[in-house]
C-alpha cells in the first residue's frame, strides 16, 4: 500500500502504541488495588456479572475511573479477554507484590534497632489456625511504631509450633530472636505459660525479651 514505508516500520508502531495501552492498562489497574489496600477495603462482590448492580468494590472502582478518563477508558476497552487484568489471580499477584514492597520499607525503617515482637493467634474461616505477628520498635527518629509484620498458617497452636513459625518468619526478613526486646500476647497458656508457653521458650534464648500481657491487643 505504501511502497515508500518498510514493513517493520509498521509492525513497530503498532507494537509501541500496544505497550502503551498496555501500561495504561496496568498502571489503572495498580492505583485501584492501592487505594483499596490503603483504605483496608475488601475486593470481591458477590456478582460479577455484567448486568449486576455490585461488582465489589475492585471492579466497580476500574469501571469508574475508565468512565471518567478518556484514556484509560479506551484501553479497558480494547483490551483482549486474556489482557483485562481484572481476575482475582491478577490482583492477588499485585496484592502480593505489594505486600512485599510494604514490608521492605518497614524492615528499613526498623534497621538494626531492637523490637517488640506482637503476637496472636485464631481460627480463620477455613477453619485453619493462623497467627499474626506485629513488630513495635522505635525507629531513627525517636517515633514508636507498630506494624504488622505477616500471616503465618501454623500446623497446631502448640508453643515450639508458634516459636518455630515466628522463627521462620522473621528470617525471611533477616531479623532473628536475639534482637527481641519485648513479647506481648494474650493470656492463653500456650502463649504465656510459665512453664511450656511461647513467652518462656524465647526467655530462654533470649533473657532480655521482657513479656507484657496483651500489649499485641
Amino acid at each position: 500500500m505504501r511502497p515508500k514505508q518498510h514493513i517493520t516500520a509498521v509492525i513497530e508502531k503498532q507494537s509501541e502504541q500496544a505497550k502503551k495501552n498496555y501500561q495504561i492498562h496496568l498502571t489503572a489497574t495498580i492505583d485501584c488495588i492501592r487505594f483499596l489496600l490503603r483504605q483496608g477495603l475488601a475486593f470481591h462482590g458477590n456478582d460479577k456479572t455484567d448486568d449486576s448492580v455490585n461488582q465489589g468494590n475492585f471492579l466497580d472502582l476500574v469501571n469508574f475511573l475508565a468512565q471518567y478518563n478518556e484514556e484509560i477508558g479506551r484501553t479497558f476497552k480494547n483490551a483482549r479477554g486474556n489482557l483485562k487484568l481484572i481476575a482475582p489471580s491478577i490482583q492477588k499477584d499485585i496484592v502480593r507484590a505489594a505486600a512485599r514492597e510494604t514490608t521492605k520499607v518497614i524492615v528499613d525503617d526498623l534497621g538494626d534497632e531492637l523490637f517488640a515482637v506482637l503476637v496472636d493467634e485464631a481460627h480463620d474461616i477455613s477453619i485453619k489456625e493462623k497467627m499474626s505477628v506485629c513488630l513495635r520498635y522505635v525507629n531513627k527518629e525517636g517515633q514508636v511504631r507498630e506494624h504488622f509484620l505477616g500471616l503465618v498458617h501454623v500446623s497446631n497452636t502448640n508453643a515450639l509450633s508458634l516459636k518455630l513459625a515466628l522463627e521462620s518468619l522473621l528470617e525471611t526478613y533477616d531479623l532473628s530472636l536475639s534482637r527481641v526486646c519485648g513479647q506481648g500476647y494474650d493470656g492463653a497458656s500456650n502463649m504465656q505459660g510459665e512453664f511450656n508457653g511461647l513467652k518462656t521458650l524465647i526467655l530462654k534464648e533470649n533473657s532480655y525479651a521482657f513479656y507484657v500481657h496483651c500489649f499485641a491487643h
